[in-house]
């Protein structure tokens, strides 16, 4: 089954990315990264919980876990002021629903840059991809592999230079919509979260 084929099920984790359409940059300025991801909180964190991001100048990385159906539901009755809303057929099925509100994000984030800097076209790759994370082993390396990305590409010589991405969130007390509390966990704690990232475990075929 190919990348973005695979189906976004309820309460399942999974490394998603994408990548600019072409040689031009997704993000130019500081301003770009934060409207992207004041759209992601408003498209995509009602339907999924957020354990790592990182946004890069030309492709992005989240790692993140779909939230159950019923909650997912109740953001489709509010979004859609449908309140007697009882399921997913009618919207073609549960993990198209999911996949329409990062298409949303996408588009809506494409119209704000081309109006901005005036251009046309699409400006992400026309699919987004995705793997379906199903060891607990693999949680910790990608959340540093994720936050390491910037580290990996020469931007930067540590996680915590690079101001976007999740490392942030989880190294200090402020409020976040990324799940770090869980997330914390599967490291134990945050020293051991620090020192894994430190040693930037690699993840094959990533």
């Amino acid at each position: 089954m190919s990348q973005n084929r695979i189906p976004l099920q309820t309460d399942r984790m999974y490394h998603i990315w994408t990548h600019a359409n072409g040689s031009e940059n997704l993000f130019r300025v500081e301003e770009n990264y934060r409207y992207f991801l004041d759209k992601y909180s408003q498209h995509v964190h009602p339907v999924v919980k957020t354990f790592a991001y990182c946004l890069m100048p030309n492709h992005l990385h989240l790692m993140v876990k779909v939230r159950g159906e019923d909650e997912v539901l109740a953001f489709l009755r509010i979004k859609k002021e449908d309140p007697t809303l009882q399921g997913f057929q009618t919207l073609g099925g549960f993990s198209n629903i999911i996949s329409r509100q990062f298409s949303n994000l996408f588009n809506g984030y494409t119209q704000a840059y081309n109006k901005r800097y005036d251009r046309k076209g699409s400006l992400f790759m026309q699919n987004f991809r995705r793997n379906l994370i199903d060891s607990q082993a693999y949680y910790t390396q990608l959340i540093v592999y994720i936050h390491n990305n910037p580290v990996h590409h020469g931007f930067v010589k540590k996680p915590s230079d690079w101001p976007f991405s999740s490392y942030h969130a989880y190294i200090n007390n402020k409020e976040t919509n990324i799940s770090k509390e869980e997330g914390i966990r599967w490291f134990v704690n945050t020293a051991n979260f620090r020192n894994l990232h430190q040693r930037d475990l690699s993840i094959d075929n990533l």
